[in-house]
Protein backbone atom coordinates (compact mmCIF):
# COMPACT_ATOMS: atom_id res chain seq x y z
CA UNK A 1 0.00 0.00 0.00
CA UNK A 2 1.02 3.84 -0.53
CA UNK A 3 -0.60 5.38 2.33
CA UNK A 4 0.87 5.59 5.41
CA UNK A 5 0.38 2.76 8.46
CA UNK A 6 -2.09 2.62 10.51
CA UNK A 7 -0.93 0.36 13.26
CA UNK A 8 1.89 -0.91 14.89
CA UNK A 9 5.04 -4.23 14.46
CA UNK A 10 3.75 -4.88 17.59
CA UNK A 11 -0.31 -5.03 17.34
CA UNK A 12 0.10 -7.27 14.25
CA UNK A 13 2.73 -9.50 15.89
CA UNK A 14 0.44 -9.63 18.74
CA UNK A 15 -2.78 -10.75 16.69
CA UNK A 16 -0.90 -12.87 14.65
CA UNK A 17 0.95 -14.85 16.74
CA UNK A 18 -2.67 -15.71 18.50
CA UNK A 19 -4.63 -16.37 15.27
CA UNK A 20 -1.61 -19.10 14.50
CA UNK A 21 -2.13 -20.82 17.75
CA UNK A 22 -5.63 -20.68 17.16
CA UNK A 23 -6.78 -21.10 13.44
CA UNK A 24 -8.19 -24.49 13.28
CA UNK A 25 -10.21 -25.68 9.64
CA UNK A 26 -8.19 -24.50 7.51
CA UNK A 27 -8.15 -21.43 4.59
CA UNK A 28 -11.65 -21.00 4.47
CA UNK A 29 -11.91 -20.70 8.85
CA UNK A 30 -8.89 -18.94 8.74
CA UNK A 31 -9.95 -16.05 6.41
CA UNK A 32 -13.43 -16.20 7.93
CA UNK A 33 -11.41 -15.53 11.32
CA UNK A 34 -9.67 -12.96 10.05
CA UNK A 35 -12.39 -11.02 8.79
CA UNK A 36 -14.43 -11.19 12.08
CA UNK A 37 -11.28 -9.57 13.90
CA UNK A 38 -9.48 -7.23 11.44
CA UNK A 39 -12.91 -5.93 9.97
CA UNK A 40 -15.56 -6.35 12.26
CA UNK A 41 -13.61 -6.11 15.54
CA UNK A 42 -10.20 -4.15 15.10
CA UNK A 43 -11.67 -2.44 11.83
CA UNK A 44 -8.35 -2.53 10.25
CA UNK A 45 -9.63 -2.54 6.89
CA UNK A 46 -13.56 -2.50 5.28
CA UNK A 47 -15.03 -5.28 3.63
CA UNK A 48 -14.56 -3.99 0.15
CA UNK A 49 -10.80 -3.54 1.16
CA UNK A 50 -10.63 -7.36 2.68
CA UNK A 51 -12.13 -8.61 -0.52
CA UNK A 52 -10.17 -7.08 -2.45
CA UNK A 53 -6.76 -8.35 -0.52
CA UNK A 54 -8.53 -11.80 -0.65
CA UNK A 55 -8.86 -11.66 -4.74
CA UNK A 56 -5.12 -10.75 -4.96
CA UNK A 57 -4.52 -13.70 -3.20
CA UNK A 58 -6.59 -16.08 -5.25
CA UNK A 59 -4.69 -15.13 -8.32
CA UNK A 60 -1.18 -15.89 -7.14
CA UNK A 61 0.43 -19.22 -5.93
CA UNK A 62 0.70 -19.85 -2.62
CA UNK A 63 -1.04 -20.92 0.60
CA UNK A 64 -4.31 -17.96 0.00
CA UNK A 65 -4.96 -17.49 4.06
CA UNK A 66 -1.31 -17.18 4.53
CA UNK A 67 -1.06 -14.41 1.81
CA UNK A 68 -3.77 -12.96 3.12
CA UNK A 69 -2.24 -12.69 6.49
CA UNK A 70 1.07 -11.07 5.02
CA UNK A 71 -1.47 -8.64 2.57
CA UNK A 72 -2.95 -7.40 6.03
CA UNK A 73 0.73 -7.19 8.19
CA UNK A 74 1.60 -4.88 5.20
CA UNK A 75 -1.65 -2.21 5.28
CA UNK A 76 -1.79 -2.33 8.97
CA UNK A 77 2.07 -1.70 9.55
CA UNK A 78 4.05 -0.81 6.41
CA UNK A 79 6.89 -2.99 4.46
CA UNK A 80 7.86 -4.51 8.00
CA UNK A 81 4.50 -5.37 8.52
CA UNK A 82 4.29 -7.84 5.84
CA UNK A 83 7.14 -10.17 7.23
CA UNK A 84 6.02 -10.06 10.88
CA UNK A 85 2.38 -10.74 9.85
CA UNK A 86 3.36 -13.88 8.05
CA UNK A 87 6.22 -15.30 9.65
CA UNK A 88 4.01 -14.92 13.10
CA UNK A 89 0.98 -16.55 11.64
CA UNK A 90 3.48 -19.39 10.11
CA UNK A 91 5.38 -19.79 13.23
CA UNK A 92 3.00 -21.29 15.49
CA UNK A 93 1.79 -23.57 13.45
CA UNK A 94 5.29 -25.01 12.34
CA UNK A 95 6.35 -24.92 16.11
CA UNK A 96 3.48 -27.10 16.89
CA UNK A 97 4.58 -29.15 13.62
CA UNK A 98 7.52 -29.41 14.68
CA UNK A 99 6.86 -30.85 17.87
CA UNK A 100 4.50 -33.40 16.82
CA UNK A 101 7.55 -34.34 14.50
CA UNK A 102 9.85 -35.05 16.98
CA UNK A 103 7.18 -37.37 19.00
CA UNK A 104 6.49 -39.01 15.87
CA UNK A 105 10.31 -39.72 15.22
CA UNK A 106 10.85 -40.91 18.84
CA UNK A 107 7.34 -42.79 19.51
CA UNK A 108 6.04 -44.01 15.59
CA UNK A 109 2.49 -42.37 16.05
CA UNK A 110 0.70 -39.71 15.91
CA UNK A 111 -1.21 -38.43 18.95
CA UNK A 112 -5.28 -39.15 19.08
CA UNK A 113 -6.79 -35.69 17.48
CA UNK A 114 -10.42 -37.47 16.55
CA UNK A 115 -11.93 -35.86 19.72
CA UNK A 116 -10.29 -32.69 19.09
CA UNK A 117 -11.59 -31.76 16.12
CA UNK A 118 -15.09 -33.39 16.73
CA UNK A 119 -16.14 -30.20 18.64
CA UNK A 120 -13.85 -28.08 16.31
CA UNK A 121 -15.25 -28.38 13.30
CA UNK A 122 -18.70 -27.74 13.98
CA UNK A 123 -17.28 -24.52 15.40
CA UNK A 124 -15.68 -23.98 12.16
CA UNK A 125 -18.82 -24.12 10.04
CA UNK A 126 -20.54 -21.56 11.63
CA UNK A 127 -17.73 -19.30 11.45
CA UNK A 128 -16.90 -19.81 7.97
CA UNK A 129 -21.25 -19.45 7.17
CA UNK A 130 -21.27 -15.72 9.20
CA UNK A 131 -18.31 -14.55 7.68
CA UNK A 132 -19.84 -15.97 4.37
CA UNK A 133 -22.90 -14.21 4.92
CA UNK A 134 -21.17 -10.92 6.08
CA UNK A 135 -18.80 -10.52 2.67
CA UNK A 136 -21.70 -11.43 0.68
CA UNK A 137 -23.41 -8.58 1.48
CA UNK A 138 -20.37 -6.43 0.01
CA UNK A 139 -19.26 -8.58 -2.87
CA UNK A 140 -22.16 -9.45 -4.82
CA UNK A 141 -23.22 -5.77 -6.29
CA UNK A 142 -25.65 -7.34 -8.88
CA UNK A 143 -27.41 -10.22 -10.13
CA UNK A 144 -24.89 -10.97 -12.45
CA UNK A 145 -22.27 -11.56 -9.51
CA UNK A 146 -24.53 -13.20 -7.96
CA UNK A 147 -24.73 -15.58 -11.06
CA UNK A 148 -21.08 -16.17 -10.98
CA UNK A 149 -20.58 -17.10 -7.26
CA UNK A 150 -23.29 -19.71 -7.58
CA UNK A 151 -22.19 -21.12 -11.30
CA UNK A 152 -18.63 -21.06 -9.49
CA UNK A 153 -20.45 -23.07 -6.26
CA UNK A 154 -21.83 -25.45 -8.27
CA UNK A 155 -19.25 -26.24 -10.84
CA UNK A 156 -16.83 -26.65 -8.35
CA UNK A 157 -18.77 -29.52 -6.55
CA UNK A 158 -18.58 -31.10 -10.14
CA UNK A 159 -15.38 -31.40 -9.88
CA UNK A 160 -13.93 -28.47 -12.24
CA UNK A 161 -10.67 -26.98 -11.25
CA UNK A 162 -10.81 -24.17 -8.53
CA UNK A 163 -7.74 -22.07 -11.02
CA UNK A 164 -10.27 -22.63 -13.94
CA UNK A 165 -13.56 -21.18 -11.86
CA UNK A 166 -11.70 -18.25 -10.11
CA UNK A 167 -10.28 -17.08 -13.65
CA UNK A 168 -13.25 -17.97 -15.17
CA UNK A 169 -15.55 -15.68 -12.96
CA UNK A 170 -13.32 -13.20 -12.81
CA UNK A 171 -14.06 -13.12 -17.26
CA UNK A 172 -17.62 -13.59 -16.65
CA UNK A 173 -17.93 -11.04 -13.92
CA UNK A 174 -16.13 -8.59 -15.86
CA UNK A 175 -18.44 -8.84 -19.31
CA UNK A 176 -21.32 -9.19 -17.35
CA UNK A 177 -20.69 -6.12 -15.66
CA UNK A 178 -19.20 -3.88 -18.32
CA UNK A 179 -22.12 -5.19 -20.72
CA UNK A 180 -24.79 -4.35 -18.53
CA UNK A 181 -23.25 -0.95 -17.69
CA UNK A 182 -22.84 -0.63 -21.96
CA UNK A 183 -26.54 -1.77 -22.14
CA UNK A 184 -28.02 0.81 -19.82
CA UNK A 185 -26.07 3.50 -21.58
CA UNK A 186 -23.97 4.63 -18.79
CA UNK A 187 -20.59 5.68 -18.84
CA UNK A 188 -17.68 3.16 -18.08
CA UNK A 189 -15.76 5.30 -15.35
CA UNK A 190 -14.70 4.21 -11.90
CA UNK A 191 -16.40 6.53 -10.25
CA UNK A 192 -19.83 4.62 -11.62
CA UNK A 193 -18.22 1.16 -11.21
CA UNK A 194 -17.80 1.64 -7.05
CA UNK A 195 -19.97 3.78 -5.45
CA UNK A 196 -17.67 2.93 -2.24
CA UNK A 197 -14.98 4.68 -1.60
CA UNK A 198 -11.33 3.91 -3.09
CA UNK A 199 -8.93 1.84 -1.26
CA UNK A 200 -7.28 3.12 1.08
CA UNK A 201 -4.74 1.41 3.66
CA UNK A 202 -6.37 3.42 6.68
CA UNK A 203 -9.11 1.43 8.94
CA UNK A 204 -12.75 2.47 7.62
CA UNK A 205 -16.34 1.01 9.38
CA UNK A 206 -17.24 -2.65 8.37
CA UNK A 207 -11.07 -20.95 3.16
CA UNK A 208 -11.05 -25.80 4.53
CA UNK A 209 -10.31 -28.56 3.10
CA UNK A 210 -12.37 -31.84 2.11
CA UNK A 211 -12.82 -34.93 4.58
CA UNK A 212 -9.68 -36.71 5.43
CA UNK A 213 -10.83 -39.53 2.79
CA UNK A 214 -10.79 -37.53 -0.18
CA UNK A 215 -7.37 -37.41 0.67
CA UNK A 216 -6.62 -40.56 1.41
CA UNK A 217 -8.63 -41.58 -2.15
CA UNK A 218 -6.63 -39.26 -4.01
CA UNK A 219 -3.47 -40.76 -2.91
CA UNK A 220 -4.57 -43.94 -3.66
CA UNK A 221 -5.13 -42.74 -7.17
CA UNK A 222 -1.96 -41.17 -7.41
CA UNK A 223 -0.31 -44.70 -6.29
CA UNK A 224 -1.63 -46.23 -8.75
CA UNK A 225 -1.22 -44.38 -11.40
CA UNK A 226 2.98 -44.21 -10.45
CA UNK A 227 5.55 -46.38 -10.10
CA UNK A 228 4.96 -50.08 -9.13
CA UNK A 229 8.34 -50.53 -8.16
CA UNK A 230 10.59 -48.84 -4.53
CA UNK A 231 12.36 -46.23 -5.76
CA UNK A 232 15.84 -45.69 -4.89
CA UNK A 233 16.64 -43.14 -2.51
CA UNK A 234 18.42 -40.14 -4.02
CA UNK A 235 21.31 -38.24 -1.95
CA UNK A 236 20.05 -36.12 0.47
CA UNK A 237 21.03 -32.60 0.71
CA UNK A 238 19.73 -29.56 2.34
CA UNK A 239 19.82 -27.53 -0.23
CA UNK A 240 17.72 -29.77 -2.40
CA UNK A 241 15.36 -29.67 0.21
CA UNK A 242 15.17 -26.37 0.42
CA UNK A 243 14.97 -25.94 -3.80
CA UNK A 244 12.34 -28.70 -4.20
CA UNK A 245 10.12 -26.46 -1.27
CA UNK A 246 10.66 -23.77 -3.11
CA UNK A 247 9.72 -24.99 -6.44
CA UNK A 248 6.34 -25.99 -4.78
CA UNK A 249 5.87 -23.14 -2.79
CA UNK A 250 6.15 -20.81 -6.20
CA UNK A 251 4.24 -23.03 -8.52
CA UNK A 252 1.43 -24.65 -6.59
CA UNK A 253 -2.71 -23.42 -7.03
CA UNK A 254 -5.18 -25.24 -4.83
CA UNK A 255 -6.29 -26.73 -1.93
CA UNK A 256 -3.78 -29.14 0.48
CA UNK A 257 -4.87 -31.84 -1.55
CA UNK A 258 -3.01 -30.17 -4.88
CA UNK A 259 -0.33 -30.75 -2.38
CA UNK A 260 -0.27 -33.93 -1.70
CA UNK A 261 0.21 -34.63 -5.29
CA UNK A 262 3.27 -32.38 -5.36
CA UNK A 263 4.77 -33.77 -2.27
CA UNK A 264 4.19 -37.28 -3.36
CA UNK A 265 5.59 -36.98 -7.12
CA UNK A 266 8.66 -35.08 -5.75
CA UNK A 267 9.21 -36.61 -2.05
CA UNK A 268 8.41 -40.60 -2.48
CA UNK A 269 8.51 -41.08 -6.66
CA UNK A 270 11.50 -38.92 -7.41
CA UNK A 271 13.21 -38.61 -4.74
CA UNK A 272 12.42 -41.13 -2.69
CA UNK A 273 13.23 -40.10 1.01
CA UNK A 274 9.94 -40.86 2.24
CA UNK A 275 7.53 -43.58 1.66
CA UNK A 276 3.71 -43.29 1.02
CA UNK A 277 2.79 -44.06 4.76
CA UNK A 278 4.81 -41.18 5.93
CA UNK A 279 2.92 -38.51 3.59
CA UNK A 280 0.25 -39.82 4.91
CA UNK A 281 0.97 -39.16 8.16
CA UNK A 282 2.33 -35.36 6.88
CA UNK A 283 -0.80 -34.31 5.72
CA UNK A 284 -2.64 -35.60 8.28
CA UNK A 285 -0.54 -33.72 10.96
CA UNK A 286 -0.91 -30.88 8.35
CA UNK A 287 -4.39 -30.68 8.55
CA UNK A 288 -5.40 -31.10 12.56
CA UNK A 289 -2.87 -28.26 13.45
CA UNK A 290 -3.84 -25.38 13.43
CA UNK A 291 -2.14 -22.65 11.33
CA UNK A 292 -1.82 -22.94 7.76
CA UNK A 293 -1.66 -26.47 5.99
CA UNK A 294 1.80 -25.70 3.85
CA UNK A 295 3.11 -26.62 7.71
CA UNK A 296 3.26 -30.05 6.51
CA UNK A 297 6.86 -28.99 4.78
CA UNK A 298 7.79 -28.89 8.52
CA UNK A 299 6.90 -32.35 9.51
CA UNK A 300 8.55 -33.86 6.10
CA UNK A 301 11.74 -31.26 6.54
CA UNK A 302 12.23 -32.82 10.07
CA UNK A 303 11.35 -36.53 9.40
CA UNK A 304 13.64 -36.53 6.28
CA UNK A 305 16.58 -35.13 7.77
CA UNK A 306 16.61 -36.92 10.84
CA UNK A 307 16.52 -40.18 8.91
CA UNK A 308 18.74 -39.43 6.35
CA UNK A 309 21.07 -36.54 7.79
CA UNK A 310 21.39 -38.84 10.83
CA UNK A 311 20.76 -36.98 13.34
CA UNK A 312 18.23 -34.54 15.46
CA UNK A 313 20.47 -31.53 14.48
CA UNK A 314 19.67 -32.31 11.01
CA UNK A 315 16.44 -32.93 11.48
CA UNK A 316 15.89 -29.14 12.80
CA UNK A 317 17.54 -27.68 10.37
CA UNK A 318 15.49 -30.13 7.58
CA UNK A 319 12.60 -28.51 9.32
CA UNK A 320 13.46 -24.62 8.93
CA UNK A 321 14.90 -25.03 5.79
CA UNK A 322 11.97 -26.78 4.15
CA UNK A 323 9.09 -24.20 6.00
CA UNK A 324 11.26 -21.35 4.43
CA UNK A 325 11.44 -22.76 0.75
CA UNK A 326 7.86 -23.68 0.91
CA UNK A 327 6.36 -20.21 2.07
CA UNK A 328 9.33 -17.88 0.71
CA UNK A 329 7.74 -17.36 -2.47
CA UNK A 330 4.32 -16.32 -0.91
CA UNK A 331 6.15 -13.20 0.52
CA UNK A 332 8.11 -12.16 -2.73
CA UNK A 333 4.30 -12.69 -4.37
CA UNK A 334 2.60 -10.47 -2.16
CA UNK A 335 4.93 -8.00 -1.61
CA UNK A 336 5.01 -7.44 -5.22
CA UNK A 337 0.91 -7.14 -6.19
CA UNK A 338 0.26 -5.53 -2.93
CA UNK A 339 0.88 -2.11 -4.38
CA UNK A 340 -0.75 -3.02 -7.43
CA UNK A 341 -4.37 -3.73 -5.85
CA UNK A 342 -4.95 0.08 -5.40
CA UNK A 343 -4.53 0.71 -8.79
CA UNK A 344 -6.45 -2.68 -10.05
CA UNK A 345 -9.79 -1.20 -7.80
CA UNK A 346 -9.43 2.23 -9.30
CA UNK A 347 -9.79 0.94 -13.14
CA UNK A 348 -13.60 0.43 -14.14
CA UNK A 349 -12.38 -3.13 -16.49
CA UNK A 350 -9.52 -4.06 -13.55
CA UNK A 351 -12.08 -3.12 -10.88
CA UNK A 352 -14.70 -5.83 -13.11
CA UNK A 353 -11.80 -8.51 -13.04
CA UNK A 354 -11.45 -8.29 -9.16
CA UNK A 355 -15.34 -7.99 -8.67
CA UNK A 356 -15.82 -11.47 -10.32
CA UNK A 357 -12.89 -12.57 -8.55
CA UNK A 358 -14.30 -11.82 -5.44
CA UNK A 359 -17.79 -13.60 -6.28
CA UNK A 360 -16.07 -16.58 -8.11
CA UNK A 361 -14.00 -16.94 -4.37
CA UNK A 362 -17.05 -16.68 -1.99
CA UNK A 363 -18.20 -19.68 -4.46
CA UNK A 364 -15.72 -21.70 -3.25
CA UNK A 365 -15.69 -21.06 0.16
CA UNK A 366 -19.43 -21.82 0.27
CA UNK A 367 -18.50 -24.88 -1.76
CA UNK A 368 -15.86 -26.25 0.50
CA UNK A 369 -17.68 -25.19 3.44
CA UNK A 370 -20.70 -27.71 2.59
CA UNK A 371 -17.89 -30.14 2.04
CA UNK A 372 -16.33 -29.95 5.19
CA UNK A 373 -20.00 -29.39 6.46
CA UNK A 374 -20.84 -32.94 5.76
CA UNK A 375 -17.54 -34.39 7.96
CA UNK A 376 -18.40 -32.07 10.59
CA UNK A 377 -21.78 -32.65 11.55
CA UNK A 378 -22.63 -35.84 12.44
CA UNK A 379 -25.17 -36.19 15.57
CA UNK A 380 -27.19 -34.16 17.55
CA UNK A 381 -24.50 -32.65 19.79
CA UNK A 382 -22.31 -31.70 16.61
CA UNK A 383 -25.66 -30.28 15.10
CA UNK A 384 -25.83 -28.39 18.27
CA UNK A 385 -22.91 -27.20 18.97
CA UNK A 386 -23.22 -25.67 15.33
CA UNK A 387 -26.06 -23.87 16.08
CA UNK A 388 -25.25 -22.32 19.17
CA UNK A 389 -21.88 -21.22 17.77
CA UNK A 390 -24.06 -19.37 14.97
CA UNK A 391 -26.20 -17.85 17.50
CA UNK A 392 -23.39 -16.56 19.74
CA UNK A 393 -21.20 -15.05 16.43
CA UNK A 394 -24.35 -13.71 14.93
CA UNK A 395 -26.38 -12.67 18.40
CA UNK A 396 -23.68 -11.57 20.27
CA UNK A 397 -20.60 -11.13 18.70
CA UNK A 398 -18.75 -13.78 20.86
CA UNK A 399 -14.86 -14.03 19.96
CA UNK A 400 -14.30 -17.05 17.73
CA UNK A 401 -11.10 -18.25 19.36
CA UNK A 402 -13.43 -18.82 22.84
CA UNK A 403 -15.73 -20.83 20.63
CA UNK A 404 -13.34 -22.56 19.30
CA UNK A 405 -11.65 -23.10 22.46
CA UNK A 406 -15.18 -24.01 23.85
CA UNK A 407 -16.09 -27.08 20.90
CA UNK A 408 -12.28 -28.57 21.65
CA UNK A 409 -13.10 -28.61 25.73
CA UNK A 410 -16.79 -30.48 24.40
CA UNK A 411 -15.50 -32.66 22.34
CA UNK A 412 -12.86 -34.00 24.12
CA UNK A 413 -15.41 -34.11 27.29
CA UNK A 414 -17.82 -36.11 24.42
CA UNK A 415 -15.60 -38.44 23.16
CA UNK A 416 -13.80 -39.15 26.99
CA UNK A 417 -17.26 -39.95 28.79
CA UNK A 418 -20.11 -41.13 26.06
CA UNK A 419 -17.76 -43.46 23.66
Amino acid sequence: MTSPPAGTLGEVAAYFVRLGFTAFGGPAAHIAMMREDLVRRRKWVTDQEFLDLLGATNLIPGPNSTELAIHLGRVRAGPWGLIVGGVCFIAPAMLIVLALAVAYTTFGALPPAQALLYGVKPVIIAVVAQALWGLSRTAIKGPHLAVVGLLTLGLYLLGVHELALLFGGALLGAVLQLGWRALRGGPITAAAMLPAAQFQSTPGPSGGTPGAGAGVAGLGAASAAGAAGVVAAAPYSAATLFLTFLKIGGVLYGSGYVLLAFLRNDFVTRLGWIDETQLLDAISIGQFTPGPVFTTATFIGFLVGQELGGSWGAGLVGALVATLGIFLPSFVFVAAVNPLVPRLRSSPVMGALLDGVNAAALGLMAAVTLELGRTAIVDWVTAGLALVALVALVRFRVNSVWLIAAGATLGLLTRTFLS
